[in-house]
């Protein structure tokens, strides 16, 4: 027995008598279908070439990352972005990257994900 007071349909279902007004529902739109939008592909520089240098540094060990042709402004870009990715000091000079300790092996990967085409580890 119902609750309310009222008795279910012979099926038990309280929402059985919906069914008959769906039909006169008005029309409605059908639902566009979900098309993916398109991932844009990652541009980034043709090449990067990653190595480790310790001379002129006091005997530390600085990764530079070369050959990236990117106007200044978004080689600073990179050059936070870098930072906060591996977790370490850097700065920029001439024209390169340069980063606290080494981190040749854990760049390679970055450098992909940010678009780098080619990466060279030397």
């Amino acid at each position: 027995m119902s609750t309310n007071g009222k008795k279910p349909d012979a099926g038990g279902n309280p929402f059985a008598g919906l069914a008959g007004l769906r039909d006169r529902l008005p029309p409605g739109t059908a639902p566009a279908a979900a098309t993916p939008a398109p991932v844009p592909e990652k541009k980034g520089p043709a090449r990067a070439v990653v190595r480790l240098e310790r001379k002129g540094r006091g005997g530390k060990e600085a990764t530079i990352i070369e050959k990236l042709e990117l106007p200044p402004k978004e080689l600073e870009a990179w050059c936070k972005a870098a930072k906060a990715a591996m977790g370490c000091g850097g700065s920029v000079e001439d024209g390169a990257i340069l980063l606290q300790g080494d981190l040749r092996k854990r760049l390679e990967p970055w450098l992909t994900a940010r678009g780098v085409r080619k990466v060279t580890v030397a």
